[in-house]
């Protein structure tokens, strides 16, 4: 299935400056995401490492954070949000390509093994596609009909006691400016489901990178800066209140105002990252191909 749209080119966003950079390292303790441990000691989940291919993975890590240090600098605040064990989602900005390593690799480095959604074509991308599977890769296929499977398989791997990492637009951003457009709601079923099912909250961390949409991925020198903002999870305790009388799916209102919720922080860390108010006539709706006016 073709995604409608194509991302907007690179000439569309001005790179990240280094005095914007400037200004969040004095609002922010910004960190080297590509390095062991960034935030400081901490204890590794020795379960999931050992469970997830450990030299394989450490390959893979080793081989993107030199890739991603050779052509960008990148930078990171609130990685010390990363539980050291224990569910949780993180919820990332699909801006390029590119960026998408930089919360997997962070996640990483901190000790953690979360699995992740990818489209299912990378499962088949040559030397590549074989590591994504040994390391935890959950294959999206984009095709109608597959949904309800995805969303199973992803609920299955939050209760069985591993972290999950999720680009809840579901492909790149079309808005044109390269804010994070609508979400796709699934995100959002699965964690209020698999919450019923453990019978607590699950954290969801929100995390949007910036930067990378403006390399040049044939010529990416000079290097150019890329910031991930790592939030505090979101507090969603409320749509919780009454999941022991909901009926065999969670109620739509409250799977709309988790995705809403979501959408929001994602948006507002990204703004602060590129030290710019998002356009004020709305977001970008994926579904139309044009700006809707926000909640």
């Amino acid at each position: 299935m073709v995604s409608p749209g194509k991302p907007s080119p690179r000439s569309a966003v001005k790179p990240l400056s280094d005095e914007q950079v400037a200004k969040l390292s004095r609002a922010h303790h910004l960190v080297n995401p590509m390095h062991n441990h960034p935030t400081g000691p901490r204890l590794d989940n020795v379960a999931e490492i050992n469970a997830q291919n450990p030299k394989a993975t450490q390959r893979l890590l080793d081989a993107c954070a030199w890739v991603v240090r050779s052509r960008c600098k990148p930078k990171a605040w609130g990685l010390e949000n990363v539980p050291e064990e224990g569910v949780f989602i993180t919820a990332c900005t699909h801006v390029t390509l590119f960026d998408v390593f930089i919360p997997m690799a962070a996640m990483f480095y901190q000790g953690r093994r979360p699995r992740y959604m990818a489209k299912a074509e990378m499962a088949s991308w040559p030397i590549i596609g074989k590591w994504f599977q040994l390391v935890g890769m959950q294959p999206v296929p984009r095709r109608k009909g597959e949904a309800l499977a995805i969303e199973n398989e992803s609920i299955r791997i939050l209760t069985s006691g591993r972290p999950l990492t999720i680009w809840p637009e579901g492909t790149l951003t079309r808005d044109p400016k390269k804010w994070p457009m609508s979400l796709k709601p699934g995100m959002a079923y699965i964690a209020l489901e698999a919450c019923r099912k453990l019978g607590h909250e699950i954290p969801i961390f929100p995390a949007a990178t910036w930067g990378a949409a403006s390399i040049n991925h044939w010529w990416p020198w000079p290097r150019k800066n890329v910031v991930m903002g790592y939030g505090a999870a979101i507090d969603y305790s409320d749509l919780l209140a009454d999941m022991d009388s909901w009926g065999s799916t969670p109620p739509k209102e409250a799977v709309t105002e988790l995705t809403r919720r979501v959408r929001v922080r994602l948006e507002e860390i990204e703004a602060e990252i590129r030290g710019e108010e998002p356009p004020a006539e709305g977001y970008w709706d994926y579904r139309t191909m044009k700006r809707v006016p926000r909640d």
